[in-house]
């Protein structure tokens, strides 16, 4: 047994309340002169020696305390006999109802992030199905049998077959095909307020992929369309509609004062001199300017043969985002979850509540003294 927050343990320090309690009321016996001893002489009392009076009482008292102080210091319990009854995931886009059928009993999830019940509702697909079967691979006790349904082909790839700790009952279920996207030049689309000078670089840049002007400004509650460059260049945040557009596999040119991590070099001038750089999110990317979208602070701009390179990158096809169910089946060797950690919180309410009923019981009863 171990303890998640030791420093609980300080409020025992509340057990000199009852012991000073107990003292202060302690039996009070009242002298009572006798006329035949008054002659005796006085002899020195014998010192009195600290004792409790009503001590089952205080003996509960204690208890109590010491229950509390044991419940804000929350132990928790290793070892012993893990949960391990199996469980079914399903993959967001797929009918977990229809998979399920008739049957009742089982551990059913979505394979989203918090892994939420099979009844809650399907869960729009954010995060790689990938790393989602990792976590879920780490959460589950080691001996829990999992069974796994994915769309085939399978969406949600991050580079690497999947490795887990355990074997998988890996249930690819056939998807209709899909149309393929016809291959066409990116269509910048502008979101936001922009100053004057960018929109005439932006302009210039569309004219020279595809020899048509700038789309109409949307608002940040609409995103860009499929196969279009999102274009985000004011000074407040990425909308959110937007971020969700980047992380289903769209891409976003932002501010060049936008923060964050990650980002990598993605394009450099004939000088060596960093340009764009990129970020991931999700199956999308970001991509911003090292320097404001004016000639003045980004010379490059003046190169005729920019905006020709600038395309090269922004076209870049995207990882491959779909992938033959069968190919990702997970493989051994993931490291092995560690055993998760019993809470005897409930154990230690239910313990607290019987002691207080216990010394309410003591406390109260009739043949308590009078000065108790």
């Amino acid at each position: 047994m171990s303890l998640l927050f030791p420093l609980g343990l300080l409020a025992l320090a509340a057990w000199l309340v009852p012991l000073l309690i107990h003292l202060a009321r302690r039996h009070q016996y009242a002298p009572l002169d006798f006329a035949a001893l008054r002659w005796l002489r006085a002899r020195i009392r014998p010192r009195q020696n600290v004792r409790f009076d009503e001590w089952p009482l205080l003996l509960v008292r204690l208890l109590l305390l010491a229950a509390l102080a044991l419940l804000l210091a929350r132990p928790v319990l290793h070892g012993g006999a893990a949960d391990t009854h199996a469980v079914t995931v399903v993959a967001p886009g797929l009918d977990g109802a229809a998979l399920r059928g008739q049957i009742a009993e089982g551990d059913w999830r979505w394979l989203a992030p918090g892994f939420p019940a099979l009844a809650d509702g399907a869960p729009a697909p954010h995060q790689p199905l990938a790393s989602l079967l990792r976590e879920l691979d780490q959460r589950l006790p080691a001996g829990a049998p999992l069974t796994v349904y994915v769309p085939d082909p399978m969406p949600g790839l991050d580079g690497e077959r999947p490795r887990l700790s355990r074997a998988v009952n890996w249930r690819p279920i056939l998807m209709a095909p899909t149309s393929a996207r016809t291959a066409a030049l990116p269509v910048l689309q502008v979101g936001g307020e922009i100053a004057e000078g960018e929109q005439r670089v932006l302009a210039a840049f569309q004219r020279a992929w595809s020899n048509q002007g700038l789309s109409p400004a949307r608002g940040a509650g609409t995103a860009p369309d499929a196969g279009q460059i999102g274009v985000w260049l004011a000074a407040a945040p990425l909308p959110a509609a937007w971020q969700a557009w980047v992380r289903q596999g769209g891409s976003a040119l932002v501010a060049s004062g936008s923060t964050g991590e990650g980002w990598t070099p993605a394009l450099r001038d004939a000088d060596g001199a960093l340009v764009l750089e990129q970020r991931l999110e999700g199956s999308g990317r970001l991509l911003r300017f090292t320097s404001p979208l004016t000639p003045t602070a980004l010379p490059v701009l003046r190169d005729p043969g920019f905006p020709r390179q600038l395309l090269a990158v922004v076209a870049a096809p995207a990882p491959p985002t779909l992938a033959a169910a069968a190919t990702q089946q997970p493989v051994r060797g993931g490291a092995t979850p560690r055993p998760l950690p019993r809470e005897l919180t409930p154990w230690l309410l239910a313990l607290i509540v019987l002691l207080f009923a216990l010394e309410r019981v003591v406390a109260t009863s009739p043949r308590r003294g009078a000065g108790a």
